[in-house]
């Protein structure tokens, strides 16, 4: 029985060192986002590789308690890559000497990372340090080395990116630097603590290491971390000199081709899992219908978005059989008539020039419609003689149209020319060719997992047996 013992001078088992170089060239950080531009990429799809060989070694922590010895040398390798690339490029700027292409340690190389193998790790832990536990850290890391995440508006979302505080201390040297020929000692300091922080929870998050990351900033260049921890004395191994690992650049390349493989291969499986369930249970009247949705607008006309079909003759596998039946419907809920028609889309616009409408952009999301501004009332709708398809009345309305190739617009008008009204609508489709689409997605994800799986393990295997 393993006896708890206080170990209060334990350096914490991972260790990021860095040595700024005594002479920096004053304009070459200007450039160096150019330099590493292929260190950048290389490290995107070893990151990649990094993620899913986490999530392997997590069920093997679960089932065995052990982290495979392999993919932890790999996945240190990974952090001393970025690591090197960092203290090189802008996470520290402490050197300009180009970093190596090698997940292997580099002991001349000014940036060094190190991280004990443990010889075994908590089961339970595996479950939740990685995202519960580790959520204070993620916080401070954010706040050290910034992020990015979505920004939304009112058409959809794009990217947006964060600078964190190493930024900002590195730009202040760089500028320094620059006119001074100097690094300010204390902003490398302050920015390889920072970095250090970052590393450690990367390391404890990646289940490498069961001792929880001290909430210290250790600055400075030398690791001086050590950490007081309750721990069976014997439960912590010496990592294993990283150049006898045996990863070769040809077995890191099936891996990271492997993950690339196995993510592709399990996003296909699930989407046609999610579209197999939908074709079996969501369904009405045989259509995949979208919720109802309320719009009002002050305008003469609300428009859809395009509808674009291949317009192919292709058999059983033309337009009709990507959408097949098209329903429109206004229910009861309607307080005025309303005319629903179907168009080719530039007839529509037509029909629609210099009237104020408003565009719906998806019925299948809560979207405000975007007023297209005009000040000519329109013409009779029904009279137009541009309608594939059309109704009008009072609600309840449905309109059913069998598709076929082109570009088409639907629009949902009062048929007396009146602006302002409001309705509920909702809107589907039959979607004939949707389980051979599920069936498809199904088939190639699986080829693309089990492709992808063999290529990662039958390098982590080869390399096991190196270690």
């Amino acid at each position: 029985m393993d006896t708890m013992e206080r170990v209060t001078a334990r350096p914490y088992p991972v260790r990021v060192s860095g040595r700024r170089d005594p002479e920096l060239s004053r304009w070459l950080w200007l450039v160096k986002w150019a330099a590493a531009l292929p260190h950048f990429v290389i490290l995107a799809f070893l990151w990649l590789a990094f993620v899913v060989l986490t999530a392997v070694a997590g069920v093997a922590i679960l089932l065995t308690g052990r982290y495979p010895a392999a993919i932890f040398d790999f996945n240190v390798g990974v952090l001393r890559w970025t690591w090197r690339v960092q203290h090189y490029s802008y996470g520290a700027l402490g050197t300009d000497r180009y970093p190596p292409f090698t997940l292997a340690d580099v002991p001349d190389y000014p940036a060094r990372l190190e991280i004990d193998r443990p010889e075994r790790l908590s089961r339970g832990l595996v479950l939740v340090k990685w995202w519960l536990l580790a959520i204070p850290h993620y916080v401070i890391v954010a706040l050290f080395v910034g992020g990015f995440g979505p920004l939304f508006d009112g058409d959809g979302s794009f990217p947006w990116i964060f600078t964190g505080l190493v930024g900002v201390l590195v730009l202040a040297a760089g500028v320094v630097l620059l006119f001074t020929g100097r690094y300010p000692e204390p902003l490398y300091d302050l920015a390889v603590g920072m970095d250090r922080w970052a590393l450690r929870v990367a390391a404890y998050a990646g289940l490498m290491t069961d001792a929880y990351p001290p909430f210290r900033l250790d600055t400075g260049g030398a690791d001086p971390g050590t950490v007081e921890v309750d721990t069976p004395a014997p439960s912590i191994a010496p990592e294993a000199a990283a150049t006898g690992t045996g990863w070769t650049a040809r077995r890191v390349t099936s891996v990271v081709a492997g993950a690339v493989l196995a993510l592709t291969g399990s996003g296909l499986a699930a989407a046609g899992g999610a579209m197999l369930w939908a074709d079996r249970t969501q369904r009405t009247d045989g259509l995949l219908m979208t919720p109802h949705r309320h719009y009002d607008t002050s305008s003469y006309a609300l428009v859809s978005e395009e509808i674009d079909l291949p317009d192919l003759d292709l058999g059983r596998f033309g337009p009709d059989s990507l959408l097949g039946t098209v329903r429109v419907e206004v229910p009861t809920s309607a307080a005025q008539p309303v005319f629903v028609g179907i168009a080719r889309t530039d007839d529509v616009e037509t029909f629609l020039n210099g009237v104020a409408h408003a565009r719906i952009s998806d019925l299948s999301r809560d979207a405000a419609p975007v007023l297209v501004p005009g000040d000519r009332v329109p013409a009779d709708p029904a009279s137009a003689g541009i309608w594939v398809a059309s109704t009008a009345g009072s609600p309840p309305q449905a309109l059913t149209w069998d598709s076929e190739g082109g570009d088409w617009s639907v629009v949902l008008m009062p048929p007396d020319g009146n602006a302002g009204f409001g309705l509920t609508v909702r809107a589907g489709a039959e979607v004939p060719a949707l389980p051979w689409l599920a069936g498809g997605a199904l088939g190639l994800g699986g080829v693309l997992l089990i492709g992808g799986l063999v290529l990662m393990v039958v390098p982590v295997t080869r390399a096991a047996h190196r270690v």
